[in-house]
C-alpha cells in the first residue's frame, strides 16, 4: 500500500487543480470565482464585475447601489473603490462604514465554512490589500486600519484574527497555515499538506509598522508594537515592543 503524504487528509484543493480539472469552463468559473452554481447569482456577479473599474463618483455611486447584495452581509455606509476583486463574496460579512480602497482583493474561497471573511465597523483597507482564504478564516475588528499592499492569508483551517483599534503599516504580512509539512523526502513538498499551526492573532490596540511579518502560531498581545521590518515568530507579552529578525523584545510600554 502506498503511504499517504503527510497532511494530505487536510489539504485544500489548490487553485490550479480547480481551474484545470475536468468539466465545463463555466462550471469551474462558478466554483472558483463566484462561489455559487446558481445562474442568477452568477449573472448578478458578472454585472457587478463590469462596475468594478468604473472611475470617479459615478463608479462609487453604482457600486454602493449594487454591490451590497453580493455579500453574505453588508452594513450601511460601505465605500467600494475601483478595481476591487471579489472571490466567493457570499462568504464575506461587512460591517458599517467600511472603506475598501482601490485594488483590494477579498478571496473568501472555502470548501466548508459558510462565512470566511468578517470585517467589523469603521475598518479601512488601503490600496491593494489582499485577504486570501483557502479553507481558512480571517476576522478584522472594529476601527482597524490596514496599510497598503498588506497580505493577510489563512489556509487549512488556521485562522487569522485581528482585533479592534489595530494599526498596520504598509506591506505587512500575516499568515495562518503558511508552512508545509517537509518530513518526507520521497514526495514533493507541495504534496505533503499544510501544517496546522493554529493560525495567528493580533489582539486589540496593536501597532505594526511597515513590512512587519507575523507568522502562524503567534499571538501579538494587546498594546504591543512591532517595529518596522520585524519578523514576529514568537508570541509577545502585553504592551511589548519587538524588533528585528527574528523579532525580540526591546521595550515595554509604560515602563522606563
Amino acid at each position: 500500500m502506498n503511504q499517504e503524504p503527510a497532511g494530505s487528509q487536510q489539504r485544500p484543493q489548490k487553485t490550479h487543480e480547480a481551474v484545470t480539472a475536468n468539466g465545463s469552463g463555466f462550471k469551474k468559473y462558478q466554483d472558483v470565482i463566484v462561489g455559487s452554481s446558481r445562474l442568477l447569482t452568477t449573472l448578478y456577479y458578472e454585472f457587478c464585475v463590469w462596475l468594478s473599474p468604473v472611475p470617479g463618483a459615478v463608479g462609487l455611486a453604482l457600486r454602493k447601489l449594487f454591490w451590497p447584495k453580493l455579500f453574505e452581509q453588508c452594513g450601511n455606509g460601505v465605500v467600494f473603490g475601483a478595481n476591487i476583486l471579489l472571490r466567493h463574496p457570499g462568504r464575506i460579512s461587512l460591517g458599517n462604514d467600511i472603506v475598501l480602497s482601490d485594488g483590494v482583493l477579498l478571496d473568501a474561497r472555502s470548501q466548508s465554512d459558510h462565512r470566511t471573511i468578517t470585517i467589523g465597523d469603521d475598518v479601512i483597507l488601503s490600496n491593494s490589500v489582499m485577504i486570501s482564504c483557502k479553507d481558512g478564516r480571517v476576522s478584522i475588528g472594529a476601527r482597524t486600519g490596514i496599510g497598503a499592499f498588506t497580505i493577510i492569508q489563512s489556509a487549512n483551517q488556521c485562522p487569522v484574527s485581528i482585533g479592534c483599534d489595530v494599526i498596520m503599516g504598509p506591506r505587512c504580512y500575516l499568515v495562518g497555515g503558511g508552512n508545509y509539512n517537509t518530513e518526507r523526502t520521497d514526495t514533493p513538498i507541495s504534496h505533503q499538506g499544510i501544517k496546522d499551526d493554529g493560525g495567528c492573532a493580533i489582539e486589540d490596540d496593536v501597532w505594526l509598522g511597515a513590512n512587519v511579518s507575523v507568522l502562524g502560531g503567534v499571538t501579538v498581545r494587546s498594546g504591543s508594537i512591532g517595529a518596522t521590518g520585524a519578523v514576529i515568530t514568537r508570541s509577545t507579552d502585553t504592551r511589548t515592543t519587538v524588533a528585528g529578525v527574528p523579532a525580540r523584545p526591546v521595550g515595554r510600554r509604560g515602563e522606563d
